[in-house]
């Protein structure tokens, strides 16, 4: 949930406000307007009064009239967005609308200076032109590499900072694939050592290899260097010659301020990461910020702005991955040409640098500029993208967290969920819906006046809500609450206003301070706040911070009266909703209004229709956009506004920095730095500020609440989502995509995002389901329920004062949910195998097609599909209105590869080499595909994935063009930090047997139901489970090559994975290849073409009050 509220209203700063913080928003005017009941007693009156003499009339329009009464009477007092809900009727009674008159923060808080980035800035000075670069001189060999001394090679320039005079280079060949290139002043004391350090107890180093694979010689990288004419280093490829990386021919830039490198790229470059930033997953020639020379490619502050296209947001991740292609040795730029071969190889870069930072992708290279740190770069040799991300995983930023089994089911959630009673009826929605639900959350509803780690006793009372999640957890299902980043700060003129998590936090001196050592108080949801100091803490600070400590206690206190099973954080860039301490002269007016209205407060309604509604409800849609442009101009006149023209510019003081208004400008999407922030002269316990520690904020609060729910609840994995996230997080946490919009772009950006997460390292990752920001509907959000299913984390979200968008508001939505769901929840155990070979060695979950298949460059820029692991592609519509989809099978054509419909399990022929095939997809079905030469274990789908684990299972063998295939299952409890027992089972098949191999001490008691084996070519005789007959039943189709075997209960119920097994056949007329296939997908589900205003109960009631007042009328009349 951002701070940053669509349509831009905010409320006249300094005057009372009527705040509702835990109110249930009504639905917009115009959605009733619009009412079936209404146009059915208007249609109705119009009949009457034609078909009946004129003395009639009068009492035709006083029954109308008394129509129109009552059905706007029961429109006004129904509850929208509850179609198809069977039980829910208690919301009514229980939700109630408070209003307290509170101060209003005013909106020019949060407007800093007029800032213009240096990348746009006519005034601005390249410092390529006139700086002296350096010379490189005593050099130093030393076990794993060498050293040398730089020195500026002329005046100083002093651009924008101050120069710094003597660097130190030094190059390590840390593995035989990794290569380390560090510069950094010669001189770092107390004093300036977090100026340029990024402290390792904050963000490890990687470690040196212990085989052996440390010197020139045994490194798959050569490097060089010169001072010809100034100082520059060449990173090439040791076995191609390949030059990956070179600074030769520009000038190496060091100042206490700012830092520039520059290295050239190939023509028509594939780059993908250096995120968090919303863009098609290659970053190349075709980036919409390329398109203008004055935009850049990538800016690393962390921000909380929404999800703006092309500029930054939460994460920051200074890395990228390099894919080139080459014909016969020789480069190619344009590698389209699918009848030639192709070879490829990849090699990674990682910036180990957390200040702010921006890189330039320009059509000749790429250009890092950073306020601030040192140059600390890491070089991935692959030679595949995998090899690239799998060393980057396990050698540098940590292996990602494994997660409890649990969380891979579905996930319900909304900013608006008002109490406990409305938490029970979705659950019971989706249970009368039969869609399943393994997770219910809350976003800030639940909390006293939007306090982390307290309960509004009201309405989400301790006592009830034991009783609520008792039976919760019963049906084995679970709760995630959101946890904000800041800390209310209580009114010191009112006794009554008392918040003890704050109290302890100033005890353990556990908060970021101003310059003068006074607290920071700035402003978020509960009024004016403080911030947790993890820097301080990280640091050792004598003087304090004791962050880590007071926030697990908290935790722990907290879990004592609701029992959670997760924490979701939120704000952790870290947000604050003005420019500045603020609120160190104002808490005596707390609690106040944020800024600018909240969604579905009077002035900010969510009123526009969804996409796609202006093609079959014209009228509608065009009311709505009337409604929503008259209230953006009459809150326009409201909001903080600037005429300025100039732009504030700084020039390097000499001895000294400028934090709050640094000389060079980063492209950020706020312009001032302090703007919806911390400021960045905010200060630490031990003297270190915020602008050297800004974009780890986020990191650390994941790295304090993941030890929270350890010492919570010691023996289970912590089950943690946040927003803002460094290199590194994903050791501690998932990644949700953010406050997306409820449009068809944002689904198809969010494969991109996905596939970035993964190079990342954090692949729990998924977005707010069917749009955060705005109304959703019908269409969008039936095939973004079903893309959502194959993320690894699938929420439902969205906003406050917007429509409802459970699955099951929509007929239609909630049956291909239920399609959808039915295939996740199948591949549950594929998914979990997946993430523990993530966990244990670094490999990817979400994929791109181009990672699976390097030989094919046509993919390089394919972002419309996906792989989730190797074996499964999926190919979903994102077009609005479409029945068909265009989709690649990769490999296919050049005989390597063959693909099976998941629906009819009949392999796809027929296509040829990059072809773009067009599928089949009617609305409710998502076309789905098994690679040949997998074996996938599966489990019958249930409504919770505890019930999943107790149906019985089965392998899904998807034959390769030869006749084999493979794969793992993977075996624990499903929770524990440290399991017990584990067990590993290694899967093979041919064209005659698939065989079961376990290793391992952990037990599961689930028999194996059936095996069905696609792409089995002759005819099938004799088949056998360890040599002796099975009987139970098989079949083998000969149009379609499948073989059947169900039955196997009783052969293995003491559990399909407690030893070893083989199932064997025989064939005769044993041929070769795939025959008597389609190449076409079989359908899903058809949707029923329900729109949310036609659907629910809450409108049921209305059309039939209308037609007893028209009774009633009739009777007068008569």
């Amino acid at each position: 949930m951002s701070g940053e509220i669509p349509n831009g209203t905010f409320t006249p700063g300094g005057v009372a406000a009527l705040f509702r913080p835990n109110t249930r928003p009504e639905s917009p005017l115009i959605f009733k307007v619009f009412d079936p009941s209404l146009v059915f007693t208007f249609s109705f009156w119009i009949t009457l009064r034609l078909a009946l003499p004129r003395k009639f009339t009068k009492y035709v329009d006083m029954a109308v009239m008394a129509s129109l009464l009552l059905t706007w009477f029961l429109l006004g007092t129904c509850p929208a967005g509850l179609a198809q809900t069977p039980s829910s009727t208690s919301s009514q009674t229980e939700t109630t609308t408070s209003y307290r008159e509170v101060f209003t923060v005013p909106a020019d808080s949060d407007v800093g200076q007029p800032i213009l980035p240096n990348v746009e800035d006519p005034q601005a000075v390249d410092a390529q032109s006139v700086c002296p670069g350096y010379t490189a001189s005593n050099l130093q060999n030393t076990t794993t590499g060498f050293t040398a001394d730089l020195s500026l090679g002329g005046d100083a320039c002093n651009v924008y900072g101050n120069e710094i005079e003597q660097l130190i280079l030094t190059v390590e060949y840390q593995a035989s694939d990794r290569l380390h290139v560090g510069i950094q002043p010669r001189y770092i004391g107390p004093e300036n050592e977090t100026w340029f350090l990024l402290p390792e107890a904050i963000v490890p180093k990687p470690a040196i290899s212990s085989d052996g694979d440390t010197s020139s010689d045994s490194s798959d990288f050569e490097l060089s260097w010169t001072n010809d004419p100034t100082f520059s280093f060449t990173v090439k490829r040791k076995s191609s010659g390949d030059t990956l990386f070179t600074t030769e021919g520009s000038k190496l830039v060091y100042e206490d301020q700012f830092i520039e490198f520059v290295s050239p790229l190939p023509e028509n470059y594939n780059l993908y990461g250096l995120g968090e930033v919303m863009h098609g997953f290659r970053m190349g020639n075709n980036l919409t910020r390329l398109l203008t020379a004055k935009r850049s490619a990538g800016t690393f502050f962390a921000a909380d702005v929404g999800n703006p296209i092309d500029e930054n947001i939460y994460g920051v991740h200074p890395v990228y991955l390099d894919t080139r292609y080459f014909q016969d040795g020789t480069y190619v730029a344009n590698a389209t040409d699918t009848s030639t071969t192709y070879t490829t190889s990849s090699h990674g870069v990682f910036q180990r640098n957390a200040h702010p930072q921006e890189v330039l992708l320009r059509p000749e290279g790429i250009t890092w500029r950073a306020l601030g740190g040192t140059i600390d770069l890491y070089f991935y040799s692959g030679p595949s993208a995998a090899d690239v991300v799998k060393s980057y995983h396990s050698s540098t930023v940590g292996l990602p967290a494994m997660q409890q089994y649990w969380t891979f089911g579905y996930h319900q959630c909304r900013w608006g969920y008002e109490n406990w009673t409305r938490l029970q009826e979705v659950v019971d929605n989706f249970a009368a819906s039969d869609i399943p639900l393994e997770t219910i959350w809350t976003d800030i509803d639940y909390m006293n006046q939007y306090r982390d780690f307290d309960n509004d006793q009201k309405r989400f009372g301790y006592e009830e809500g034991a009783q609520f999640l008792s039976k919760l957890h019963a049906n084995g299902q679970h709760y995630v609450p959101i946890v904000d980043s800041a800390i209310y700060h209580p009114n010191p003129d009112n006794a009554s206003d008392a918040y003890a998590p704050y109290d302890r936090g100033v005890e353990a001196g556990a908060l970021m301070m101003n310059p003068d050592e006074s607290l920071y108080i700035g402003t978020v949801w509960p009024g004016y706040t403080v911030f947790p100091d993890w820097v301080g803490d990280s640091l050792g600070a004598t003087n304090g911070s004791g962050a880590f400590s007071w926030w697990r206690n908290e935790i722990t206190s907290w879990y004592q009266n609701v029992s959670f099973d997760g924490i979701w954080i939120d704000m952790s860039e870290v947000s604050s909703f003005c420019v500045g301490s603020c609120g160190s002269a104002n808490v005596s007016l707390n609690p106040v209004h944020p800024p600018f209205l909240l969604p579905g407060e009077p002035g900010n309604e969510v009123l526009g229709y969804p996409e796609g509604f202006n093609l079959t409800n014209a009228t509608e849609a065009a009311s709505a956009s009337s409604a929503s442009a008259s209230q953006a101009s009459a809150t326009a006149s409201s909001s903080a506004s600037s005429t300025t023209t100039s732009y504030l510019r700084t020039t390097p003081t000499p001895g000294a920095r400028n934090v709050n208004y640094p000389p060079y400008s980063i492209n950020h999407v706020s312009g001032d730095l302090a703007v919806h922030a911390v400021s960045p002269n905010a200060t630490h316990h031990g003297g270190s500020q915020e602008y050297d520690f800004h974009n780890l904020f986020g990191h650390q609060i994941l790295n304090a609440t993941y030890h929270g729910l350890l010492a919570t609840l010691p023996t289970k994995r912590p089950f943690i989502i946040g927003r803002a996230t460094f290199a590194g997080s994903g050791k501690w946490a998932g990644h949700w995509g953010g406050d997306n919009y409820s449009v068809w772009s944002s689904m198809v950006l969010a494969i991109s995002q996905a596939l970035s997460f993964s190079i990342f390292g954090i692949p729990m990752f998924g977005p707010d389901v069917c749009g955060f920001s705005g109304n959703s509907d019908l269409e969008l959000c039936n095939r973004w329920m079903q893309v959502g299913a194959f993320f690894p984390f699938y929420r439902n979200h969205n906003t406050l004062g917007a429509n409802s968008q459970e699955p099951y508001v929509w007929a239609s939505v909630a049956e291909a949910s239920r399609t959808a769901m039915a295939i996740r929840y199948t591949l549950l155990p594929y998914m979990y195998t997946l993430f523990a070979h993530a966990h244990s060695n670094g490999t990817t979950v979400l994929r791109a097609l181009v990672w699976e298949f390097p030989e094919e460059p046509w993919l390089a820029n394919a972002d419309h599909q996906f792989l989730l692991g190797g074996s499964v592609l999926v190919t979903p519509v994102l077009t609005q209105g479409a029945e068909s989809v265009d989709g690649v099978f990769p490999g296919s054509g050049d005989g390597t590869t063959v693909w099976y419909d998941w629906y009819n399990q009949t392999a796809i022929t027929g296509v040829s080499r990059g072809q773009n095939v067009t599928i089949d997809a009617p609305l409710g079905h998502i076309p789905v595909y098994i690679r040949g030469g997998s074996v996938i274990p599966t489990q019958k789908p249930g409504k919770t994935t505890a019930e999943s684990r107790k149906n019985p299972w089965g392998l899904l063998v998807a034959l390769d063009l030869q006749g084999t295939a493979e794969g793992t299952l993977y075996l624990d409890d499903g929770e524990s930090l440290v399991p017990n027992a584990t067990t590993w089972v290694q899967l093979s098949a041919s064209n005659t047997s698939v065989a079961a191999q376990p290793t391992g001490n952990y037990k599961d008691s689930v028999a194996l139901a059936n095996v069905t084996v696609l792409g089995v070519t002759g005819q099938v005789s004799n088949v056998t489970l360890n040599g002796q007959a099975v009987t139970s039943g098989w079949s083998w189709d000969s149009a379609t090559n499948i073989l059947s075997i169900t039955g196997l209960e009783n052969s293995t119920s003491d559990g399909a994975w407690n030893s070893k097994w083989e199932l064997q056949w025989s064939l005769s007329n044993n041929g070769s290849g795939v025959s008597n296939s389609n190449s076409g997908s079989s359908r899903g589900a058809e949707g029923d073409g329900q729109s949310p205003a036609s659907g629910g109960s809450g409108y049921v009631i209305v059309p039939l009050a209308s037609m007893v007042a028209m009774l009633v009328g009739a009777l007068a009349i008569l």
